[in-house]
């Protein structure tokens, strides 16, 4: 049995001293200080989708002008994927890779703080540049030259937007790193790889793509940077073409970093709230693998439109990824047929997260089919499968792992009813505002633009996903409540507390208090024998060794 000692670099500081918790090396605190700053930063890209929405809620408005509506759909397009989805997976990862494998503390705890702090001042500079004189960025999150270069977007805000995207991506690239380490390296004695959690298998496949393509984001950053010194640059358009290629050999995976570690709180909530181990545990964990390879070779079907890519092979490659995504999915169903399910806050996000993942992943082949992909691209239709897939997918997967984990790391539930309220309108909110956008793009209307005239017929599906768009925002309003309200019980002692277990789950994270030591694991609370990718639930059917339970009953007294 494995001995928790005092984690290297470690230290722990009085609860509620800022800078404490500021300079900490504990990964939790580091992992829950990523996840806070992704959700205020969520809450502000709420904000700028909302104005949005409020332009197009009907033809013709001036709500805001054209320029700031530019620079809205840049911020809250690159402000979702590079400070919000991504990084809060990444937190995830920070916080439970090492509660999940028995380690006491994360690989290098140094570089994973540092890896915060430079997300953070990127993110600083981002929102700082709407300051800017010309206001901020406003050619879209991948911002193509020429119209990025600084004929076409000329100001300081453009490069101060290239500098906070460098060093976010940069602190993803560390936070990576330190997770993927730990997960190889620091796993407790009998936690063999293939005996790791599904959600640690989806981190580690997560990594490894940050790893892989994440630098390729730096090279075209570099590149847009060399661009706007000199606009001469991009007066070639092999240089045009060869920043698409650098691009988005980063920006297809990022998708996928977007939603394993999402899809892998599902899968570990949907075990726990059906009463079974995860159904088809191997499958999972290879086709995790091969979908993460096969990633990285499909690029260049965001470049179908330019005529420069070879779409026959980008097409096939794109299609292939549906034998590992079917794995998942089919794996996931396995796990609640034939279980006991409990319909608790985080069962319903994760059952939630099972047709929105459907939806987002089959519209998917229609634009990685180049006839089709022609007709549909840069149009609203794109808009409806991306933010399926990373809103819509994503957004229930994050929810499902908050309500699922929020008792662990503060050592008290969420509201069982305001998150059933918050459930009903977030469902409804995002089918409002997201399934009218497939017919808007099939009947042609191009994305990015501010207005639109009456005769076009965009009114009513306009005004369906505007109205869609308030009921989530009511949705998420009910969410800050919620967390708001049980954090104001527990600085006042009026919560009941979370037991180290609340939910009856099986892997190690729930073996120890919530919330966890600075040790992870103590003499109190040790690290059970491990004898499988659910240690707890294979000690409670009692398919351990004879002495395995008496060994984790008798260490709590």
């Amino acid at each position: 049995m494995t001995t928790a000692q005092a984690p290297s670099g470690s230290k722990e500081v009085p609860a509620g001293n800022w800078l404490g918790w500021a300079t900490s090396t504990d990964h939790k605190r580091i992992g829950l200080l990523t996840v806070a700053t992704s959700l205020v930063l969520l809450l502000v890209m709420g904000v700028f989708a909302l104005i949005m929405r409020g332009q197009l809620a009907q033809p013709e408005l001036d709500l805001v002008l054209p320029h700031t509506y530019s620079q809205l759909f840049t911020l809250h397009g690159s402000g979702m994927i590079y400070l919000v989805i991504t990084p809060f997976a990444l937190g995830m990862g920070v916080y439970l890779v090492p509660l999940q494998i028995g380690a006491p503390a994360i690989a290098a705890p140094r570089t994973t703080l540092l890896g915060y702090w430079l997300y953070v001042c990127g993110a600083v500079l981002v929102l700082v540049s709407l300051a800017a004189a010309n206001g901020s960025a406003s050619s879209g999150w991948f911002s193509y030259p020429p119209l990025a270069d600084s004929d076409f977007s000329p100001g300081v805000g453009p490069d101060l937007w290239i500098v906070g995207v460098v060093l976010s991506t940069t602190g993803m690239i560390l936070m990576g790193w330190t997770v993927l380490w730990t997960a190889l390296r620091k796993r407790t004695q009998g936690m063999t790889m293939l005996r790791m959690p599904v959600f640690t298998w989806s981190m580690v496949a997560s990594c490894l793509m940050v790893i892989g393509s994440f630098p390729s984001l730096l090279a075209a950053m570099a590149l847009l940077a060399a661009g706007r010194a000199d606009p001469s640059v991009f007066h070639a358009n092999a240089w045009n073409i060869g920043y698409q290629h650098l691009f988005w050999f980063y920006g297809h995976p990022v998708v996928y970093v977007m939603f394993f570690p999402y899809l892998g709180a599902v899968a570990e909530v949907l075990a726990v709230f059906s009463g079974r181990a995860f159904f088809g545990y191997k499958g999972t964990v290879l086709s995790l693998l091969v979908f993460a390879a096969l990633s990285m070779s499909v690029w260049a079907h965001h470049m179908f439109a330019t005529g420069q890519v070879a779409n026959d092979y980008y097409s096939l490659t794109s299609i292939s990824l549906l034998v590992p995504a079917g794995v998942e999915y089919f794996a996931m169903i396995g796990t609640v047929l034939g279980g006991r399910l409990v319909f608790r806050t985080p069962m319903l996000f994760a059952l939630a997260f099972l047709p929105q993942f459907l939806i987002g992943g089959l519209t998917g082949i229609m634009v990685g089919t180049p006839v089709l992909d022609y007709h549909l691209t840069d149009s609203y239709f794109v808009v409806a499968h991306l933010h399926y897939v990373l809103f819509a997918g994503s957004a229930f997967g994050l929810f499902a792992a908050v309500y699922f984990w929020f008792p662990k790391a503060t050592g008290v539930e969420l509201g069982e009813r305001l998150g059933r309220l918050h459930f009903v309108l977030l469902v409804i909110g995002t089918n409002l505002t997201f399934l009218p956008m497939f017919a808007l793009g099939y009947e042609g209307m191009p994305r990015r633009v501010v207005s639109y005239a009456p005769f076009d017929g965009f009114s009513l599906l306009n005004l369906l996903a505007s109205c869609g768009a308030a009921v989530l925002a009511a949705g998420m309003v009910v969410f800050v409540v919620n967390v708001l309200w049980t954090l104001r019980k527990r600085s006042l002692g009026r919560h009941v507390p979370a037991p180290p277990d609340p939910w009856g789950a099986g892997t190690l994270e729930w073996a120890t208090s919530s919330p966890p030591p600075a040790t992870n694991f103590t003499p109190e609370y040790p690290v059970p024998p491990v004898r499988g990718h659910a240690p707890l639930l294979t000690l409670r059917e009692g398919q351990g060794e004879p002495d395995d339970r008496a060994t984790l009953s008798g260490s709590r007294g």
